[in-house]
């Protein structure tokens, strides 16, 4: 679930939100969950001020309350907006929600038959948690988006951490990636430079199952290099423009969706010894699109 931080006005939701999060909350009693994984943008616009903020109450717990989400643990990443506020506020939430997970999360083992191995290698952030993406803002006018790096030992440090994750996973049957920009995209934001410079070639060498992201927001799914890229940024707003087509590899788009008038929707993946199954749900509760991707 990527983009889904509501308003910073009263009631601090957005109806869509309260769709999506009713759906969730069905998808996981009818088809499992064992987490929640928030793909950034998790408090519209400017983040939070402190752990203390009334954004956590009005915007999250007071919207995910579904049955089926109860006691289901959220390993949450920080997106553009959330960097806009108190980041470190949102790490410190763990402290006071039971449910909230911030940097410092374990490996995460899902119970998956005849899978003797864990198969989702850490879905959570470094402990020390570098800017956006380890890079700099761009210019508002020019697409908001990550351009190049702002602290070049930030960016060392994280992509050291994630090429050690991936070289300690080398054994599991599936690995998950998981960023709030997204690596490919054909919607406003597009492709992200710096990540497909830094990012998309340790995706290919590792053999990494898929990518998961947010900050454009609809739904995509996308197939390069070996690597399936997950875009779940439909949880709060919805935009269908496709201005980047031509900025992605030909044929690598296989699922887009972002009606205006849909009330949201969110990406469930199921992971099963024969492979990784990835279904894309409108907040109807309507399957919009499904993929399987196979072990590594």
């Amino acid at each position: 679930l990527g983009d889904w931080g509501g308003l910073p006005e009263p009631p601090f939701v957005t109806p869509r939100q309260l769709a999506t999060a009713a759906a969730m909350g069905q998808a996981a009693t009818e088809r499992g969950g064992d987490f929640v994984l928030a793909l950034g943008d998790n408090f519209y616009y400017e983040g939070v001020r402190d752990e203390w903020d009334p954004r956590f109450q009005d915007t999250f717990e007071r919207a995910f309350v579904s049955p089926g989400l109860r006691g289901v643990p959220w390993y949450v990443m920080a997106g553009n907006h959330d960097h806009a506020g108190n980041v470190t506020a949102q790490l410190r939430y763990s402290r006071h929600s039971p449910r909230w997970y911030g940097p410092l999360c374990p490996r995460v083992t899902p119970s998956v038959p005849e899978s003797p191995r864990g198969v989702l290698t850490r879905p959570c952030v470094p402990q020390a948690l570098p800017t956006p993406c380890a890079c700099s803002w761009g210019v508002p006018t020019v697409s908001p988006g990550p351009v190049g790096v702002r602290d070049a030992a930030a960016a060392a440090a994280h992509l050291a951490w994630l090429r050690a994750q991936l070289e300690a996973a080398a054994g599991d049957r599936f690995v998950l990636v998981a960023g709030h920009y997204p690596v490919w995209s054909v919607a406003k934001h597009g492709p992200t430079p710096c990540l497909l410079r830094l990012l998309r070639p340790l995706l290919r060498r590792h053999r990494v199952t898929a990518y998961l992201c947010g900050h454009d927001h609809n739904l995509q799914y996308l197939e390069e290099g070996g690597v399936g890229y997950v875009l779940s940024g439909a949880g709060n707003f919805m935009e269908d423009s496709r201005p980047h087509e031509g900025s992605v590899p030909p044929g690598s788009l296989r699922f887009f969706f972002g009606s205006p008038a849909s009330p949201g929707g969110f990406a469930h993946l199921r992971l099963e010894p024969s492979g990784a199954t990835v279904t894309f749900l409108e907040a109807t509760g309507r399957v919009l699109h499904r993929v399987t991707l196979p072990p590594r």
